[in-house]
């Protein structure tokens, strides 16, 4: 048998589907602008209790444009639809590659499983005002039925979804940020919430983790690159798009429902309100037809996420599969539509579990699987983030490029630091980000989950350079990457 590294793996994904608009509308859609103002800038409030919401949406912001920088520069170098796996191989080795796989595959199911508890209670909250009362489960497996279809459907189509469907709901997120601030509390516009002291305060970590996990979805932009027309110029643009987008609208947004309420009573009024409270702010001031018409967009916002993680959980396990780090099966994809057809479908099979099994425990489907479950997703991504950072260092210190310091070093360097900051601090007040108690064993029961993930994935990586030398060569590769290492004199050495 022949030890000899390949250069490419053969299956790929369809190709040229996808331009600049497109992806931009599926990074922002697993973004979902007004689930994250109307669910989760709300559910934070009322749950960690922290007033500083609108600030953290800002500088996460500012930190992932900084992570961005050595990102896009890698991008244009890897085109392969596992992202944050293959850069992580790339500059940090293999063995870390695969355990920052394995961390993907738990944070994105959890994004994408913990929108269902979202958008089963509030499309059951909406159809009760209507006569149909129906509980939360049937209506989170009627959405699961739907995305579980076009899962396997084909990639540009599901891109026309997702734009309608976006377009719309950033207008009404716009237009209910400008009747709250037009309508403030007293009659006076506040903007204490914004104050950058909220920086150093008290709980800051559950903020900062509550506003990255409306911003996961950006990074996704590479998931998509090898379906795109031109991946060196489309990524690039498209991450810059997203963040800059979704930082502006968040921050907006959260500090327009303190301004409405008054920022010392956003807390007690979202603990009060709930997913409805922005809803309730503005509704003196339109027609009920139009608040009508918003909460639908809020359910068609949340099905948008869960159909643009779906998609984002179903090219990593593709990108596993074609690879052989999981069974080649996974690296199949339609021959009618290009999809990656057994991802889908695996993901779609264990979505479906979850919500039994939720539905049979009787649990909360707001705070136990919505805001629970998706904010640990969020978690996962920042830990993945901040090891991908640190990988962009390691790679472009292995080869020969032209990117300048700034985006080779500098830039990554400091997003490193950043992004290591916000998780430690995350890590400490993970109790005040789940609203228990601190000597709780959730508080670190998800922590521990992804340090569990990454183990399992380290050991599986060795365990293949003993026992399928083959396969463990081809780590990170991808299908048509132009650092391969038979690629020189781009790539001086792969990090094994």
């Amino acid at each position: 048998m022949s030890h000899s590294k390949p250069d490419t793996v053969s299956a790929v994904l369809a190709r040229g589907r996808l331009g600049i608009p497109s992806v931009v509308f599926f990074v922002i859609a697993a973004a979902a602008p007004l689930t994250v103002v109307a669910g989760g800038a709300t559910t934070g409030y009322a749950v960690t209790g922290v007033t500083g919401i609108p600030v953290s949406y800002l500088v996460v912001a500012a930190v992932l444009a900084l992570f961005a920088v050595g990102y896009v520069a890698m991008s244009r170098r890897i085109v392969n639809a596992g992202a944050f796996y293959t850069y992580v191989t790339r500059g940090l080795g293999r063995p870390a590659g695969v355990g920052a796989a394995m961390i993907a595959l738990v944070a994105y199911n959890a994004m994408q499983i913990g929108l269902y508890g979202g958008a089963g209670a509030v499309t059951a909250q909406f159809l009760n005002r209507y006569g149909w009362h129906l509980t939360w489960w049937i209506c989170a497996l009627a959405v699961w039925a739907i995305v579980a279809g076009l899962g396997v459907a084909r990639i540009d189509l599901n891109g026309r979804v997702l734009a309608v469907v976006l377009v719309a709901e950033c207008v009404v997120a716009l237009t209910f940020d400008a009747i709250m601030i037009n309508h403030p509390a007293d009659g006076t516009i506040s903007f204490d919430t914004l104050a950058p002291s909220h920086v150093f305060a008290a709980g800051i970590g559950a903020a900062l983790v509550t506003a990255i996990t409306g911003f996961v979805g950006f990074e996704g932009t590479v998931v998509f690159s090898e379906e795109t027309k031109d991946p060196r110029r489309t990524i690039a643009r498209a991450t810059y798009i997203a963040v800059a987008v979704t930082g502006l609208l968040y921050g907006l947004s959260a500090w327009a429902m303190s301004v409405a309420t008054g920022p010392d009573h956003i807390v007690e009024a979202a603990r009060a309100d709930g997913t409805d409270l922005i809803f309730n702010l503005v509704s003196p001031y339109l027609s009920q037809s139009v608040i009508t018409v918003a909460r639908v967009l809020f359910i068609t916002s949340l099905f948008a996420a869960l159909l643009s993680f779906h998609h984002t959980v179903a090219r990593y396990l593709f990108a596993l599969g074609r690879e052989r780090v999981l069974p080649a099966v996974f690296g199949q994809t339609s021959r009618r539509t290009g999809a990656p057809k057994v991802g889908s479908l695996v993901q779609s099979g264990l979505a479906f579990a979850v919500l039994v099994g939720y539905a049979l425990a009787g649990a909360d489907p707001i705070v136990h699987l919505f805001f629970w479950i998706a904010v640990s997703g969020g978690l996962g991504v920042l830990i993945l983030m901040t090891i991908t950072s640190a990988a962009v260092i390691g790679f472009f210190a292995r080869i020969t490029h032209t990117e300048g310091p700034w985006r080779s070093r500098i830039a990554p360097g400091i997003a490193t630091l950043a992004l290591g900051g916000i998780l430690t601090v995350t890590l400490r007040e993970f109790a005040t980000l789940l609203g228990v108690e601190p000597d709780s064993p959730l508080r670190w029961a998800f922590p521990a989950a992804y340090a569990a993930a990454a183990l399992l994935g380290i050991v599986w990586a060795l365990v293949l350079r003993s026992t399928n030398p083959d396969v463990y060569a081809a780590i990170g590769l991808g299908a048509d990457s132009d650092t391969g290492p038979l690629r020189a004199p781009d790539l001086i050495r792969q990090p094994s």
